[in-house]
């Protein structure tokens, strides 16, 4: 029998290859263990990612720098940060972002995909996951995502990610249309990161992709069969062991470091 195809999201894929533990807890653990709060960083991404989905669903005419900020406050939530007062710093300067973004772009572009789910099968697993934005210039698709974390990005970035490497495998399949450029968008400091995939790099990408599934399905196989979760999913410490959700379930996570802050890894 033909072996079934092993389906795979960037955010498992990256789950598995941080800590075995963590992708145990996640995907596989039922109950599933508690997970820890809200985290500030989390939120604001969220709300510029709802706030930008939202802007590209107005008319045309209506898409101007006050309407994207506008639309920032509609989305919010104060979730994770560390008050009231916090909270309005970071919504005061998620505002100017969108709305900056939105003043250096063509915002009469009519993307093809807005948050869209695109799975395909590639090689030995099954590509998929939500693509921020799918814009169509030329005759090819472009994926686009946005950033709002720490740091700008670079070409590195946008090169070596995994996850717009295999949105752009998904996306050629799910449209039928030639797919090689992805864009990374840093909102806090309006940069743009791009990277032009060859079917080489793509091809690494996807045996990087293959392997690591090969690795969690043989695993799950194995603990399903009566193996010790702790030998198959050990815990891999390290400093995202600060920030884990699932820090309360994890001893060797606990005492690798104290806990972050939940608004510890905002934009300075």
């Amino acid at each position: 029998m033909p072996r079934r195809l092993i389906k795979v999201t960037p955010s498992r894929l990256a789950t598995w290859v941080d800590c075995p533990r963590r992708f145990r807890m996640a995907y596989l653990d039922r109950p599933t263990p508690p997970r820890g709060g809200a985290w500030a960083h989390s939120t604001l991404g969220a709300v510029v990612h709802n706030a930008l989905r939202a802007f590209f669903d107005l008319p045309v005419a209506r898409r101007t720098p006050e309407a994207a900020a506008a639309l920032v406050g509609q989305h919010w939530s104060d979730e994770g940060f560390a008050g009231p007062t916090q909270a309005a710093e970071y919504r005061t300067r998620a505002a100017g972002w969108v709305a900056d973004y939105v003043a250096e772009i063509d915002v009469s572009i009519e993307p093809v995909g807005l948050e869209r789910w695109v799975s395909a099968p590639v090689g030995t697993i099954v590509a998929e996951g939500r693509v921020d934005r799918i814009d169509v210039r030329d005759g090819e698709v472009v994926i686009v995502d946005y950033k709002t974390g720490r740091s700008a990005l670079t070409t590195d970035d946008a090169r070596s990610s995994q996850a717009l490497a295999l949105y752009v495998l998904a996306a050629r399949r799910t449209l039928r249309k030639p797919c090689t450029r992805v864009e990374l968008h840093h909102l806090p400091s309006g940069t743009v990161a791009a990277w032009e995939h060859t079917e080489e790099s793509l091809a690494r990408h996807r045996t990087r992709a293959e392997e690591a599934a090969e690795e969690f399905h043989l695993a799950t196989d194995t603990l399903n069969a009566g193996g010790d979760a702790d030998v198959l999913f050990p815990a891999q410490v390290g400093r995202q062991c600060s920030w884990c959700d699932f820090r309360r379930s994890c001893p060797e996570g606990q005492a690798a470091g104290p806990a972050a802050e939940p608004w510890a890894m905002l934009v300075p």
